[in-house]
């Protein structure tokens, strides 16, 4: 086992066996046959062709295109088609800041729809100087949650839902997952973000990660209150690489997360093998 099989895990994905999903002639997703043909018995909402799946051009604005599409996906939930309704809204669109529609967060991967979320690193370091002084949080998610039970994670993560900025989210989450409070988390610096394309079992993840670091005080312990997380420990950094060099012990994008950490801080360095292949794979190509 190796970083870059973590790298590699995020990276299952065949253009082939999709269609891509254009609203306003921009690519915003991708979406396998089945699916495609399913859509094509809603033509007011969806054109389907051999080349491609196009939200019907006679959808115009975030507002009316979000309510048709909620009204497919949710006949289509009731058919057994789609197996998963959250409640929660995401926003779609070719770029981050100009959202075309929303559409509920559970369907995100059946239609290969790039998602956003925020990661937060909180670490605790006595001595920048010293590699053993260095320790990560690590949080274990829930055995009751539908994706990835059981599995590592970071300290606080979350989707980014549609209509709420990023600061605000991440103290949301933050407050939610590890009781952290507003004025310690408006220390958290945003450090980059990753991506990645892979099929998982829930549907194609399309997704980007905004990555946040935040020292915490010694004295700090995380305590989850909304039953997502199971624990929390504090391990030396040399344990966290271990459990994601050696195994898949973290969530999947997860591991990409303390990847980029180690790189960021210099416990990967250019002697690693695969150096510049780990770089290059937090990133998809646009």
């Amino acid at each position: 086992m190796s970083y870059l099989d973590r790298i590699r895990a995020c990276q299952v994905f065949d253009p082939a066996a999709y269609r891509p999903f254009r609203v306003d002639g921009a690519n915003v997703g991708w979406v396998r046959p089945g699916l495609a043909a399913a859509l094509a018995d809603h033509p007011a909402v969806f054109a389907v062709s051999d080349d491609a799946l196009v939200l019907h051009p006679r959808l115009q604005g975030f507002g009316e295109r979000t309510t048709a599409v909620a009204e497919v996906v949710q006949a289509l939930n009731a058919q057994g088609v789609l197996d998963d309704w959250r409640g929660e809204m995401f926003a779609a669109g070719a770029r981050f800041d100009q959202p075309l529609f929303a559409i509920d967060r559970g369907a995100v991967p059946a239609f290969g729809i790039r998602g956003y979320g925020v990661h937060l690193n909180g670490f605790v370091c006595d001595d920048p100087t010293s590699r053993e002084s260095m320790r990560m949080w690590v949080g274990r998610r829930s055995l009751t949650k539908r994706l990835s039970p059981g599995k590592l994670d970071q300290l606080v993560a979350g989707g980014q839902p549609a209509g709420l900025s990023l600061r605000d989210n991440l103290e949301k989450e933050a407050a939610e997952e590890a009781a952290i409070p507003r004025a310690l988390v408006s220390r958290a610096r945003p450090v980059g973000a990753i991506s990645y394309r892979t099929e998982q079992p829930e549907g194609l993840r399309n997704d980007v990660l905004l990555v946040y670091d935040l020292a915490l005080p010694p004295g700090f312990v995380p305590r989850n209150t909304d039953g997502e997380l199971s624990g929390f420990e504090l391990w030396p950094i040399d344990r966290v690489a271990a459990a994601v060099r050696d195994g898949d012990a973290f969530k999947f994008n997860c591991a990409l997360v303390v990847i980029d950490f180690l790189i960021r801080h210099g416990f990967i360095g250019p002697e690693e093998p695969d150096y510049l292949a780990l770089v290059a794979g937090l990133h998809v190509p646009e």
